[in-house]
C-alpha cells in the first residue's frame, strides 16, 4: 500500500492521505532554529538545543499520537462549521489533502466545504523564526464569512522541567498580546522572549491554554474555536499559548493569504523588527527563494545518474539531506528521541561528518574542534555533550566503575582522516584544544591519546576492555570481574592505527607512522590468533573469559559487525572476509536486510546484559540495524561482490519499500535505525527513523564504494564496484575547488576492475585522479574491466 510518491524532480515527497501508518515527519531548521513537523503539522520547535531552549511542547507517546503541534482552524460564521486544513488536530474528513515535505520546507494543499487551502511552514536560512503562510480560496458560488484561528502551545523553556517539575516550573511563565504581537517568557526575563504575530488583523487572542480549549477538552474541539473567538486572557502562570483570531470574507473566487510568524529573539525590541519584516508578503517570498537557493547549492556538491532511479533519487536529494539533519541534531532530538537527556554523542557526531564533509568542509572542522573539548587528558572522552552550554556527559546507563565506552575516543581519529583527505587540510591536525580538565593539544595529540587510551584499557585476551559498551550499547556484558572484551573495539582500533600512521606519514611524522604500523600488525596478528572461529570472527568476551557470537553459542552464535569490520579494518587475512561475508548471507540475510545477530536471544541472559531483555526481533536483540547494513555493503564492496553489495542496499533502499508502506510504516524517503527481525511478529516495521548513523554510512556505501570515488590524501580514487547490470553510469563532484564530472561504461558487465582512464581525452594510468586545483571542470571517462593496473 502506498501512502505517496516522490515528485518528477525527486525533491519533494508527496503523501497523498493524512493517516499514514505513524507521523512522517520533516526538520525545518538552520542548524540554530529547529520546528520539527509531521505531515499532519503536529511538532515542536526549538532553539540551539531541544533541552534548554524547548519553545513549543510536543507530548510523546501520548493519545491521540502527534500533539500538538503548528495548528490552524477555519471556521464557516454561517453554519458554525470548523475544520483543519492539515487533517489535525480536528479530524475532519476532507475533500481534499495532500502534503508535501521538501528540503526545508513543507506544504499542505487541502479542500473543504468549497474553500481551498494551502498551508506553508518554513524556517529562514538566517533568522531563528518560523513562517506560516496559510492562502484561502472561494471555490463556492458564494460568498464566504470565515473565522481563522491559529495555536501553537509553549513550552517552559526547559524540557526537563517542563515535564518533571509541575510544581515549580508552572508558575514562571508569563504569555501577553501587546500591540499585535503575543509575547511569551518567564517572569524574571531570563529566557529572552518567543513571539507569535499575524499580518491580519487579530480580533481576539488567548495566551492561557485554558481558556482556548476549554475543560475536558483537547485540540480537536476548542472552546474557542466552536464559539468563533477568542477570550484575550493572559497567561500567569500556569500553560502559555499563542493563539488568534481574525475575520476573511471571500467572494467567489477570491484568494486571501494571511502570514504567521514565530521565533525567539533576547530583547524586545528584536521581536518588534522581526515581525514587521516577516509579516510582509515580499519578504517572505524572498525567504523561501533563499531558502531553495541554499539547498540547491547544498545539494549541488555531488550528484549520480544511474540507472536505478531509487538509487539516484536517494544519492542525490533524500541521504544528502538526512545526513544534513543528523549532522545538525546527531541522535538528540526526534519524533523517538525527546531531546531531555541524550544529548550530542561523540561517536555519532564523528560518523555524521562522514556524511556531510563533501558539502561544507568548514562546519565539519568546527564540529571537530568541539568534540576535542570534550576529551580528557587521558583520551577518554565524553559520551554526550550538549551544544547550548557545551557540556560533555554520560547515559544514565554508564558503569561507575568503568565510565568509558570502548570505542568513543576510536571515531575521532576516523572523523579526522575523512576531512583531511576531503580538504587536503592538514592545518587541523596542529590546532590546539584544551582537554577537559587539562591543558591545550594539538589535534593530533588527541589523536594519539585516542590511541593510547585504548591501549592502557587492555582486558585478560590484550583485547580492548568493554567498558559500558562498545557501539552496541546494550551489550553491557556486566560481571564482577569487569573484564568483558570487545572485539569490535578491536577491529576499530586496527583501522584507527592504519588511518593515524598514513596521516602521520602524510604529515612527515613517519616515526610515529612506523609505531603506528607496527601495532596496527600486531593487533592484525592476534586477532585472527584469538577470535577466529572457524567460519567467522566472534564478536566479545565475556567477565569470565567465554566467548559471545561463537558456533559453540546456543543463542546469539553470530553477529554481523565483526563480520563487516573483519574487512573493513582490514583485519580478515587470506580468504576469511569472504568466508565471513558468506557466513552473514547465510545466517543473517532476510528479505527486509541482515540481522545484526542470530539466532535471538529467547531468554534475558545475565552474563549477556541489556541487549538480551529486548524481545527477540526488536532493537540490538537480532533487528535489522541499518547501519549496520550499511557497512556489510561496504565490506561486500571491498571484496569485489558488486551483485551482493547491491542487494542489500535495495533492501534498505526507502523508496524501493515506498509500495510496502503498511509494512515499513516509518517514512519512504529517509532511513530508519532499526527494522524489526524475523523473530518479530512485525517483521520489516522500520522503527526510529531520521536521526541514525545510517544516512552517513548509506552515502558513504553508495558514493565511495559503490560508484566508488573516494577521496584521498592526494586526490580521488576511482574504485567502482557496481551491480553487473549497470552498463553506464555517472558522478559529478567537487573536489577542492574543481568539478570532476566522471562518466563510466561497463561494456562487459562487471562488477569491479578498470580497463582504461581517460583525463579531458588524454589515457590516464592510475585510478588515482590528480588534485587538479585550478577551479574548472574536468571530463573524466573510465571503462571497466579487469586489465587495469591500480595504484
Amino acid at each position: 500500500m502506498e501512502y505517496g510518491h516522490f515528485s518528477k524532480d525527486n525533491l519533494e515527497y508527496i503523501i497523498t492521505r493524512p493517516d499514514t501508518p505513524t507521523p512522517w515527519i520533516n526538520y525545518l531548521g538552520n542548524s540554530e532554529y529547529c520546528a520539527m513537523i509531521s505531515n499532519t503539522a503536529g511538532g515542536y520547535s526549538f532553539h540551539i538545543d531541544p533541552r534548554n531552549r524547548r519553545i513549543t511542547r510536543y507530548r510523546y507517546n501520548s493519545l491521540p499520537i502527534d500533539r500538538p503541534g503548528r495548528y490552524i482552524y477555519i471556521r464557516d460564521s454561517k453554519t458554525g462549521e470548523y475544520w483543519s486544513p492539515t487533517w489535525q488536530p480536528t479530524l475532519t474528513k476532507l475533500d481534499r489533502y495532500e502534503c508535501r515535505h521538501g528540503l526545508g520546507y513543507t506544504k499542505f494543499s487541502s479542500s473543504f466545504s468549497g474553500i481551498d487551502s494551502d498551508v506553508t511552514y518554513f524556517v529562514p536560512v538566517d533568522h531563528n523564526l518560523e513562517i506560516w503562510t496559510l492562502t484561502l480560496k472561494n471555490t463556492s458560488s458564494e460568498d464566504v464569512y470565515l473565522k481563522i484561528l491559529s495555536y501553537s502551545e509553549f513550552s517552559l523553556w526547559d524540557a526537563t522541567r517542563d515535564q518533571n517539575d509541575l510544581q515549580s516550573i508552572q508558575f514562571v511563565g508569563i504569555s501577553r498580546y501587546n500591540e499585535g504581537v503575543i509575547l511569551y517568557h518567564f517572569f524574571d526575563e531570563s529566557t529572552g522572549y518567543a513571539f507569535f504575530a499575524s499580518s491580519e488583523k487579530i480580533e481576539s487572542y488567548d495566551c492561557n491554554r485554558e481558556c482556548f480549549i476549554g475543560k475536558y477538552r483537547d485540540e480537536s474541539n476548542p472552546e474557542a474555536v466552536e464559539r468563533g473567538g477568542c477570550s484575550r486572557s493572559e497567561a500567569i502562570g500556569g500553560n502559555p499559548i499563542a493563539a488568534t483570531c481574525s475575520s476573511v470574507s471571500l467572494k467567489p473566487m477570491e484568494s486571501k493569504t494571511i502570514i504567521y510568524v514565530q521565533g525567539v529573539a533576547r530583547e524586545k525590541s528584536e521581536v518588534k523588527s522581526l515581525v514587521a519584516k516577516f509579516i510582509d508578503k515580499g519578504n517572505v517570498d524572498s525567504e523561501f527563494q533563499k531558502l531553495r537557493g541554499h539547498w540547491s547549492s547544498y545539494l549541488g556538491k555531488m550528484n549520480v545518474e544511474t540507472e536505478d532511479s531509487d538509487f539516484n533519487t536517494m544519492v542525490n536529494v533524500w541521504n544528502q539531506y538526512q545526513c544534513r539533519v543528523t549532522f545538525d541534531w546527531s541522535r538528540y532530538v526526534s519524533f523517538y528521541e525527546t531531546g531531555i537527556g541524550r544529548g550530542m554523542g561523540f561517536r555519532d557526531c564523528c560518523q555524521d561528518i562522514l556524511g556531510v564533509v563533501h558539502a561544507f568542509p568548514e562546519r565539519v572542522r568546527q564540529r571537530i574542534i568541539d568534540l576535542a573539548k570534550v576529551q580528557f587528558e587521558n583520551g577518554r572522552v565524553y559520551h554526550i555533550y550538549f551544544p547550548l552550554t557545551g557540556e560533555g556527559g554520560f547515559p544514565y546507563y554508564v558503569k561507575k566503575d568503568m565510565p568509558f565506552f570502548s570505542d568513543d575516543h576510536l571515531w575521532l581519529i576516523l572523523a579526522v582522516a575523512e576531512y583531511v583527505k576531503e580538504t587536503g587540510d592538514f592545518s587541523i591536525i596542529g590546532e590546539e584544544v584544551s582537554f577537559v580538565e587539562g591543558p591545550a593539544a594539538t589535534i593530533y595529540e588527541h589523536m594519539q591519546q585516542s590511541i593510547s587510551f585504548a591501549q592502557s584499557k587492555m582486558g585478560n585476551h590484550s583485547l580492548p576492555l568493554l567498558g559500558t559498551a562498545d557501539w552496541n550499547d546494550p551489550l553491557s556484558i556486566p560481571g564482577p570481574n569487569n573484564a568483558a572484551e570487545s572485539v569490535f573495539a578491536a577491529m576499530l582500533l586496527h583501522k584507527a592505527l592504519l588511518e593515524l600512521a598514513e596521516l602521520s606519514n602524510e604529515s612527515g611524522m613517519s616515526r610515529e607512522a612506523q609505531e603506528y604500523l607496527d601495532l596496527a600488525k600486531k593487533t592484525k596478528n592476534h586477532l585472527n590468533k584469538i577470535t577466529w572461529d572457524g567460519s567467522w570472527y566472534i564478536r566479545a568476551f565475556d567477565d569470565s573469559g567465554e566467548p559471545i557470537g561463537s558456533k559453540n553459542c546456543e543463542e546469539g552464535r553470530i553477529f554481523l559487525n565483526t563480520q563487516s569490520w573483519s574487512v573493513l579494518s582490514g583485519i580478515a587475512v587470506n580468504a576469511r572476509g569472504q568466508k565471513s561475508m558468506d557466513s552473514v548471507k547465510e545466517y543473517l540475510d532476510t528479505k527486509h536486510g541482515l540481522a545484526l545477530l542470530a539466532p535471538t536471544y529467547s531468554r534475558y541472559h545475565s552474563e549477556i546484559g541489556a541487549l538480551t531483555s529486548y524481545a527477540p526481533g526488536l532493537k540490538e536483540n537480532g533487528s535489522i540495524w541499518s547501519h549496520a547494513n550499511a557497512w556489510a555493503i561496504i565490506a561486500e564492496c571491498m571484496l569485489g561482490r558488486g551483485n551482493q553489495a547491491y542487494e542489500y542496499y535495495k533492501k534498505l533502499a526507502p523508496p524501493a519499500r515506498n509500495s510496502i508502506a503498511e509494512i515499513r510504516k516509518s517514512e519512504p524517503y529517509v532511513y530508519a535505525q532499526t527494522i524489526a527481525g524475523v523473530d518479530h511478529p512485525s517483521f520489516g516495521e522500520a522503527k526510529q527513523s531520521w536521526l541514525t548513523g545510517t544516512a552517513a554510512w548509506m552515502m558513504k556505501a553508495a558514493t565511495n564504494w559503490i560508484v566508488g570515488v573516494r577521496p584521498q590524501y592526494h586526490g580521488l580514487l576511482i574504485d567502482p564496484c557496481v551491480p553487473t547490470s549497470w552498463r553506464s553510469f555517472r558522478m559529478t563532484r567537487q573536489f577542492r575547488g574543481t568539478i570532476y564530472d566522471i562518466v563510466f561504461s561497463n561494456p562487459k558487465s562487471v562488477s569491479k576492475g578498470i580497463e582504461d582512464i581517460h583525463v579531458d581525452g588524454r589515457p590516464f594510468e592510475t585510478n588515482l585522479l590528480p588534485v587538479f586545483s585550478d577551479g574548472k571542470m574536468h571530463k573524466i571517462s573510465v571503462t571497466m574491466g579487469q586489465s587495469f593496473s591500480k595504484k
